[in-house]
Order: structure tokens, then C-alpha cells, then sequence
């Protein structure tokens, strides 16, 4: 399943927990997961209208109350819990992001944070919701749109702060935001670090087939601002159609001040990012510098992530985007079980035009295993990985 969040006016935990909910996650999966972590809550969820727009808003209480937790002490409450692995994972994953800024927000060691009002036990409600609607609903990709963060000042247990919060700015680096249309606080720190750990990448709204669309209402009725957050959720669209195209972007940016380790380091890293492809070619830029032009393929969903990390890896002070089509070659990826142990190998085409080719990188281990060149070894995994397809068409 893939969802799209739609933050256009902002994000708190409750809003996003509020919106998976609404667009069908188990409201006893998400009780059974706070009461894992403290049996004392209670959550309940109840339909209201912001500017007149339906919504669902989420109503936490609690027996008891401490006025701070420690980074550790909700650190504890969470390992010691009897949570599901991929719902604790991003509950640490989400108050670990929270620990980081606060620590650098105050000057302190992470493990000295104190947290305030997202220590409190509505915010964990909310990230160990979140967490458990996520898994609950089978949400594989995460898409956020740009973030808005609002504006103004807001009050805290610091005194009076700007909006967005130290720790919420901190929170967003890298991601696409705005001020948005709410005055005040439109997106809090533990929005902002669901956000973070939640989200596979930023950007518009994805090619899918929306099955289900949720409303997850802020606690402000703005009036003439529907203070909620959406969320698509559903399957991939095919991209492209009957002539086998499909969407992509190509990024490109020209450098002349990197050496040729640091060009291969970021090409690396950006293939690493997700990147479909990516490569450079030498140019001879102004002044007859020596340069480069570094180009990225990648899926129109990753463009804003890839375009920042490209900026941040090579220091360019531009990158030019074109959105493109291309035709891709219908291939398949297969584990062979050949006289060197088990081999990657990808296979495309058919008949004359079968196409088969090794992973480089089992290769590569397979050659400093057992000391043998790398080509040696790629011809004869193919040869066998070939032998093995045509026994399976007999």
C-alpha cells in the first residue's frame, strides 16, 4: 500500500494518528498499542468539523501524569513494552529525532533531554498510534507534500518561542515547507518528527489508486481554514501506458571545485538515496576550469529529496529538472543456485534476445572468496544461470 499525507495545514501527532483512523486503521489496533505502552490511557476518537469540513479528532486521557519524562525513561517505556517490532521500531525511531533536537535545542547530552509537552503522555499516544496505524493499515511507502509550519509565536514551558519552534525547525531540515494558511503553530515537534521518521520522501501527490481517504482534525476551528490533515491512502498506479512508458526526472548540476574521489562519493550516496541512476561527464566550464556535470535519474516522488541531497553533497548553488519519459525493458531479478553458492542474476528478454547478467557485487565476493577474477566467474555463473532457464522451459 502507498499513502499521501497532505500537510497544507500542518501536522500534529493528533491530526496524523486522527487521519490514519478516519481512512480505516483499527481503532482497537491502536488502543491495543498505547495500552502496551500504558494500560491507564484511554483514546477516543470522535467526528467533528473544522470550516466546515468533517474530520475525526482524538481525545487522550490518562490516570496519572508526571510533569517530564527523561529521553531514557520513554526509551524504557517503549523497549519494555509488548509493542510489535515495526510499531516500537518507529516509536524509537520517532522520539530518538525529538531527543536529538532538544538536546541541541538546550545544549545538553541526548541522554540528559527532558521532555516537556512531548513527553506527556498524549504525545506518546500519538506516535505509538501513528506507528501502529501505519503497520495496521500495511502502508509500505510514505509520500509527504510541502509542510506548513505557520507563524506568529507560540507559548511553551520555555516561554513564549516563534513558530515554527526551535525544535520543529530543526526537525524539518530538509524538508520542503511553508507558512501555510493557520496563524500560530501549525505544525508541532511531534508532527514534525512523525514526518521525519514516517515519510519515505516529499513531494506532490504520487501515481496511486486511492482506496481510502482520511480527515484528521486539529484541536483549532479556524474559521475560514479547515484546520485538517489528509491522507490518501491505497495502491500504485501503473505509470505509463500502452506504449510501456513511464515517468521519470533527470537532475543535473554542473561542478568545477570537486576532486574525483569526492564525485564518486556523492554519486555513491545518491544511489544509496534511491536514485534509479546516476553518472557524470567531464566539461570545460567558464574560465577554463575543469569541471563536471553530474546527472540523476530518478522517480518524479523522490525529486525534491534528491534534489536537496544533491545540493547538500556537492555544495552546487543549482540543479535543473526535466521531466522526462522512459521505456523500460521488462527484466526480472533471480537468486540462482550455482557451483559458487547462491548468485543474483538479472534476466530480461526472450529467445535470441535473452539478456543474462550477473549481480557485480556477488560476483566481486564470490571473487575475493575464493581468489578467482571477477570475469571468470561472471561467465561462469551466466553460463549456468543460462543452463538452468533453458531446463525449466523444457
Amino acid at each position: 500500500m502507498i499513502a499521501y499525507l497532505d500537510c497544507t495545514t500542518g501536522i500534529s501527532g493528533d491530526k496524523l494518528l486522527a487521519a490514519l483512523v478516519d481512512a480505516g486503521a483499527s481503532q482497537e489496533s491502536v488502543r491495543s498499542a498505547v495500552n502496551a505502552v500504558d494500560p491507564t490511557v484511554r483514546i477516543a476518537f470522535e467526528p467533528v468539523t473544522r470550516a466546515g469540513i468533517r474530520g475525526l479528532s482524538v481525545i487522550v486521557t490518562a490516570q496519572t501524569e508526571p510533569p517530564s519524562r527523561t529521553w531514557s525513561a520513554v526509551r524504557s517505556l517503549l523497549e519494555d513494552s509488548e509493542l510489535a517490532d515495526p510499531v516500537r521500531a518507529m516509536s524509537l525511531a520517532t522520539f530518538a529525532l525529538l531527543a536529538e533536537v532538544e538536546a541541541a535545542v538546550h545544549g545538553v547530552p541526548v541522554e540528559d533531554v527532558h521532555f516537556h509537552e512531548v513527553g506527556a503522555i498524549d504525545s506518546i499516544a500519538d506516535v505509538v498510534g501513528v506507528a501502529a496505524a501505519l503497520h495496521a493499515l500495511g502502508i509500505d511507502t510514505l509520500v509527504c507534500g510541502t509542510v506548513a509550519v505557520g507563524n506568529g509565536t507560540v507559548e511553551s514551558v520555555h516561554g513564549v518561542l516563534p513558530v515554527p519552534a526551535p525544535a520543529t525547525a530543526l526537525l524539518l531540515r530538509g524538508v520542503p515547507v511553508e507558512t501555510g494558511p493557520l496563524p500560530g503553530e501549525a505544525t508541532t515537534p511531534t508532527g514534525a518528527a512523525l514526518v521525519r521518521a514516517c515519510a519515505d520522501s516529499f513531494g506532490a501527490l504520487p501515481a496511486m489508486v486511492p482506496t481510502a481517504v482520511g480527515h484528521g482534525a486539529g484541536s483549532r476551528d479556524v474559521p475560514g481554514v479547515p484546520n485538517i490533515a489528509r491522507i490518501f491512502v491505497g495502491d500504485p498506479a501503473a505509470v505509463g501506458g500502452h506504449d510501456g512508458l513511464e515517468p521519470v526526472t533527470e537532475l543535473e548540476t554542473a561542478v568545477d571545485h570537486l576532486s574525483a574521489e569526492h564525485l564518486a562519493f556523492c554519486l555513491e550516496e545518491l544511489l544509496v538515496a534511491g536514485a534509479l541512476d546516476v553518472w557524470h561527464v567531464p566539461a570545460l566550464m567558464k574560465k577554463g576550469r575543469s569541471g563536471a556535470i553530474i546527472s540523476v535519474l530518478c522517480t518524479p516522488d523522490d525529486e525534491s529529496r534528491l534534489v536537496m541531497l544533491l545540493t547538500k553533497l556537492t555544495g552546487t548553488l543549482g540543479v535543473r529538472v526535466r521531466r522526462i519519459s522512459r521505456q523500460v525493458v521488462a527484466r526480472e531479478l533471480r537468486t540462482f543456485e550455482t557451483t559458487f553458492g547462491p548468485v543474483r542474476v538479472k534476466i530480461a528478454g526472450t529467445g535470441s534476445w535473452l539478456r543474462v547478467r550477473a549481480e557485480y557485487e556477488d560476483l566481486a565476493a564470490i571473487a575475493r572468496r575464493d581468489d578467482i577474477p571477477v570475469d571468470v566467474v561472471a561467465r561462469e555463473v551466466e553460463a549456468q544461470a543460462r543452463e538452468l532457464l533453458a531446463a525449466e522451459a523444457l
